[in-house]
């Protein structure tokens, strides 16, 4: 159980960041792991909500994140 909320809090978060990287946009970044998300709920991997909950609070602290980011590269570009 331990394992399975580490795992929740850390990857959401660094799949949204490897997201935005490799699509440059952070909306379809969000899209893409809450779909991966999604379907990892559908197959049956996740047993309690807690861990749906870890999952989605790494996800918002993700692009939180990157949102964060993006406004700092807009600010260094002016």
């Amino acid at each position: 159980m331990i394992t399975k909320a580490v795992f929740a809090l850390v990857f959401p978060f660094l799949l949204v960041v490897l997201f935005t990287r490799v699509t440059y946009s952070h909306y379809v970044a969000i899209a893409l792991t809450a779909a991966l998300l999604f379907a990892s709920y559908l197959k049956g991997y996740t047993q309690t909500y807690f861990i749906v909950g870890l999952d989605v609070l790494s996800l918002i602290a993700g692009s939180l994140y990157m949102a964060k980011k993006a406004v700092e590269e807009k600010k260094k570009s002016d």
